[in-house]
């Protein structure tokens, strides 16, 4: 009887230590994702649970958060930070969100320097001006639906003729203010104007004299805008205070955009974002060549629109209009 009981113990134990083996072999791959901004901002936390889609069951994650709309001067050292995590971490993979984190590490430090696959999410910027595709960077650009926002605000409201663009003073803000050049015959208003600012203070001024001269406004990537003292505000706040200052049709480009009291989008998602990068590099890592995974962009849009505003704005749209859109209200603060 004691040599069958010891006979069981020692196959149990080698049982055991090939299951454990076997879940070695199995271990997921690693992937550092490196992110332009702050852990809270909105943007961020969609693309966050865009990756974790794709890769939760694929990959242990590490992120790296640059701060660079609140502090953009410091997105260099940020970056080197980021440099000594990857050399640190390993990774089997790389996904950089947005242009800080490609302009400040990735180009510098990453492209063509290393063979770790890099996937880009949220990129404004046309590619070639990071000189991609590289021999190891691929990804997904971001664009504004704005040619489809502005067309769903007619069907709103059909006498909006002008419409103007505010933004942010910063690489993102240029970016689209590019986009919008590249567009701007395509779009069902006239442009009136579009206006880049640094501060509060003067998106003010700006936007008290763009009520004058337009019948909408489009405001976009408002995150880091300085109020008085210099201290960067969140997009909620900058959105809020520009929309009564300007006591017409206010526009954006992301869902919690609408949510916090504008008008209406057809929105971007940061989830697309972040699960089409997180599939691409999970192709690169199972042995696809980044020069067989094309860089694309976002394709999908979802139409909001905030109810709170729409009747404060008197604004009452034919029914047809609101088929496929989802209906919100402002967020409490």
């Amino acid at each position: 009887m004691k040599i069958h009981v010891d006979l069981f113990v020692v196959l149990l134990l080698i049982g055991t230590a090939m299951l454990t083996l076997g879940t070695a072999e199995a271990a997921p791959h690693k992937v550092l994702v490196v992110m332009s901004y702050h852990e809270s901002m909105p943007w961020e936390k969609e693309i966050r649970e865009g990756i974790e889609a794709k890769l939760a069951q694929n990959a242990t994650i590490k992120y790296v958060y640059m701060n660079t709309k609140n502090n953009f001067a410091g997105g260099a050292a940020k970056a080197r930070e980021a440099l000594e995590v990857y050399y640190e971490f390993k990774p089997d993979g790389i996904i950089a969100a947005d242009d800080d984190a490609v302009s400040l590490f990735v180009v510098p430090y990453i492209k063509d320097r290393v063979k770790t696959p890099v996937m880009f999410c949220g990129v404004n910027a046309e590619p070639e001006v990071y000189g991609f595709p590289a021999s190891n960077v691929s990804g997904i650009l971001e664009r504004a639906h704005f040619r489809e926002s502005i067309a769903f605000l007619h069907q709103l409201k059909p006498s909006v003729r002008r419409i103007a663009f505010l933004t942010n003073d910063n690489p993102t803000g240029k970016a689209y203010q590019e986009q919008i050049r590249h567009e701007a015959g395509t779009y069902p208003s006239t442009i009136a104007a579009v206006k880049l600012v640094k501060t509060l203070e003067e998106a003010l001024v700006v936007t008290r004299e763009l009520k004058k001269r337009s019948d909408a406004l489009f405001v976009i990537a408002m995150e880091g805008l300085l109020d008085a003292s210099g201290k960067p505000l969140s997009e909620k706040d900058a959105f809020r205070t520009l929309s009564q200052s300007y006591g017409k049709p206010v526009i954006g480009i992301n869902e919690f955009n609408i949510k916090s009291g504008l008008l209406c989008a057809v929105a971007k998602s940061g989830q697309e974002q972040g699960a089409t990068a997180a599939k691409m590099l999970l192709q690169a890592m199972q042995g696809t060549p980044v020069s067989q995974i094309p860089i694309s962009r976002n394709k999908h849009g979802k139409r909001l629109l905030n109810i709170t505003v729409m009747k404060a704005l008197g604004i009452v749209p034919r029914p047809v209009f609101l088929v496929g859109t989802q209906l919100v209200d402002t967020e409490s603060e």
